[in-house]
């Protein structure tokens, strides 16, 4: 390993991460104060009423599924097979959230009142199946986050010199602050910022390296470079030993390995789950496949500008030397952007990969504490748990959870297991529980202990197949080192999933359940009911009638309370079946049609091609990553201000209000004439 490139106080500074916390409490002060918006209601601390509009969850999503993985192992996989590595990773974790769309829309549908996808499967399935599936959700959190830290902590370590365990611990603390105290619309303004800042710092490292850089600077030097590095050190599986080709077997196994394992880490992951509850219902769909789209564009651009100036800069005197171990660990990039700019380099990627571990994490903790607020609290110890002691509750298994993702980054980090391992690994002990899942979510004949079973013997099997390939492959012989092979992990990835899916399947098929989904429809209703009924008395339950509501109710003391009760108002008008039916029908088609393009139709052509690419080919790649990465940009970053535009000149005004007479700019319950 080379020097430190950056203080260890810049390490420490951003591992604490206290200045962003005091910016996003700052924010939170502000929605509480002038939107009237208060995470002081356990329904808006979990769910932000529910209310979120498309481009805000978009963006959310984006953020959340940009994990330290996103930027550090999809460039290590294009240092290890070339342009075929950043392609598999972006469509290999990209079709998960498309079709979660999907999935999205019956959520909506089947149990719009719902916290967790857990109180789904209890309703439907009963406690034996809810803690089954207890175990997968939570041991996918755990995973997900032990990745963020591992990957986190390593490069901050390797920039700076900081203590590897501070960092493990001192990166959920500052996040653990803002979400406490804000909730989940916090973590989603949370979740803007840091997406618009990461654009930013992508496009500056692309412009970089394709057109200001003396060491690359041009798409030709580029293609000059990684041709060279070709024949001095061939890619083995890649057609001619090539960096510039899709022909790469190595390639296309991460890939299978890549889309099995993403499939458990979003559909068992409460992250996405509560991005979904948050959305309003018309526009949830389109939230996920918008999110969806944009998010391709980071890992793709990202990985084919520092991934290739990583394999292009190989032997330049300021580019380190970089070992196995050090490519498991997801350090090309951070070698690349140090050998490029310098200090100014690393510093950047220091602040991309803080905002995405972040950003991630708190999405972590604002999941983890529902699933335990509502899925184990109150079913098994306090069914008849009040408001406060539910806000509560979230409040210290926020905390609880920030110090569970220290202690097992800390675990993984001294038994030797790198970010890259855990990446290709968590479908093997994962996949088996995503069909039934998605089974038990959307299919109404989906078999109870078929699926508990499916997942279960899929688990069980996809560890066999694990072990006893690695044992076959490499003499016996099973340590860290070998288990994380390519063709181990696709053994047991494969057989994770397709165990666990053909298990739950042809049991559903053999002996089909009859479910209404009554019961999950159910689930939270009667608090919505009471809200909706007293606001129906004086309106019909029309957007006009909505509209009457906010007039009257305004005049509340109880500002955030009343708006609250206006949410779940536009929420209960806006659950219309047919229209949640129509939805679920163009999510289907849409998703399944740009998985089709993503995986197969693109990619697999040019994989049998065997095409070695030229200057022109290459430009034409990463101008096309280029374009998308700025359409990406316009969708997540300018859209969420474009829709939110009269709340921001609602807050503009009040900001305005209090700098000039101070203390008026607050939202206040208007006078209302009598009636």
């Amino acid at each position: 390993m080379s020097a430190a490139v950056l203080p260890q106080g810049a390490g420490y500074g951003v591992g604490i991460g206290l200045f962003f916390s005091a910016f996003m409490l700052i924010l939170t002060a502000i929605q509480a104060r002038y939107t009237g918006f208060s995470p002081k209601n356990s329904e808006e601390f979990s769910s932000a009423s529910r209310s979120v509009k498309p481009g805000l969850i978009a963006s959310g999503i984006v953020s959340a599924w940009t994990w330290a993985a996103t930027l550090l192992q999809s460039s290590a996989v294009a240092y290890k097979y070339g342009i075929s590595g950043p392609w598999w990773y972006g469509s290999g974790a990209t079709v998960q959230v498309l079709l979660f769309a999907m999935l999205a829309a019956k959520l909506k549908l089947n149990a719009p009142y719902a916290h967790t996808w857990l109180e789904i499967v209890g309703a439907r399935w009963g406690t034996v199946a809810h803690l089954v599936f207890l175990v997968f959700g939570l041991a996918t959190n755990i995973i997900v986050s032990s990745m963020l830290i591992l990957g986190g902590s390593a490069t901050v370590t390797d920039l700076t010199g900081m203590n590897t365990i501070a960092a493990c611990f001192l990166i959920p603390l500052g996040v653990c602050i803002y979400v406490v105290v804000g909730g989940m619309r916090s973590t989603l303004l949370c979740d803007y910022t840091h997406t618009t800042v990461l654009f930013a710092i992508i496009l500056t490292f692309v412009f970089t390296v394709y057109a200001t850089s003396s060491k690359i600077g041009s798409f030709a030097q580029m293609h000059d470079l990684l041709a060279a590095a070709s024949v001095k050190n061939p890619v083995s599986g890649n057609a001619h030993g090539s960096y510039l080709t899709m022909r790469s077997k190595n390639g296309l196994i991460f890939g299978v390995i890549n889309v099995i394992g993403n499939f458990a880490t979003v559909f068992q992951d409460q992250a996405y789950w509560q991005r979904a509850i948050a959305s309003k219902p018309a526009t949830c769909v389109k939230a996920y496949l918008l999110g969806g789209l944009a998010w391709f564009a980071i890992p793709f651009t990202f990985a084919t500008t520092m991934g290739l100036a990583a394999v292009a800069l190989t032997g330049d005197p300021d580019m380190q030397v970089l070992s196995p171990a050090d490519v498991s660990a997801g350090l090309p990039a951070a070698a690349a952007a140090s050998a490029l700019l310098s200090k100014g380099g690393a510093a950047a990627l220091l602040v991309l990969l803080f905002l995405a571990v972040t950003s991630a994490t708190s999405a972590e903790l604002i999941a983890v504490s529902s699933i335990l607020t509502y899925d184990v609290y109150k079913k098994y110890f306090n069914p008849r748990a009040n408001e406060q002691q539910i806000l509560r509750m979230n409040h210290l298994m926020v905390g609880f959870f920030a110090i569970v993702m220290g202690l097992a980054g800390t675990i993984f980090y001294y038994i030797g297991v790198s970010m890259g391992w855990l990446y290709t690994f968590m479908g093997v002990i994962l996949g088996s529980a995503v069909v039934p899942i998605a089974l038990c979510i959307t299919w109404r004949k989906a078999n109870k202990w078929g699926c508990i079973a499916g997942a279960l013997i899929g688990f069980a099997l996809g560890v066999i197949a694990w072990l006893v390939t690695t044992s076959t492959l490499n003499g016996s012989v099973i340590n860290v080192t070998t288990t994380g092979g390519d063709y181990e992990m696709l053994a047991g990835n494969l057989a994770s999933i397709g165990v666990g899916g053909i298990i739950a399947v042809i049991t559903s098929l053999i002996w089909p359940e009859d479910f209404d989904f009554e019961a999950t429809r159910a689930i939270n209703a009667k608090g919505h009911e009471k809200i909706v009924d007293s606001s129906n008395e004086k309106n019909d339950g029309s957007m006009d009638g909505i509209e009457e509501k906010k007039r009257r109710e305004f005049a509340s003391d109880d500002v955030g309370s009343v708006l609250s009760e206006v949410a779940a108002m536009e929420e209960e008008h806006e659950l219309d079946p047919v229209g949640l039916k129509k939805a679920y029908r163009f999510a289907s088609w849409s998703s399944v049609a740009l998985t089709l393009i993503l995986l197969i139709i693109v990619p697999l052509p040019l994989f049998f091609a065997q095409t070695v690419y030229g200057v022109r080919g290459l430009t034409a790649w990463v101008v096309i990553g280029i374009i998308w990465t700025f359409l990406s940009a316009i969708s997540v970053v300018l859209y969420p201000l474009w829709e939110s535009r009269r709340a921001l000149k609602q807050i503009a005004r009040g900001i305005v209000k209090d700098i000039f007479k101070p203390g008026s700019g607050k939202l206040v319950p208007p006078s209302v004439t009598s009636v």
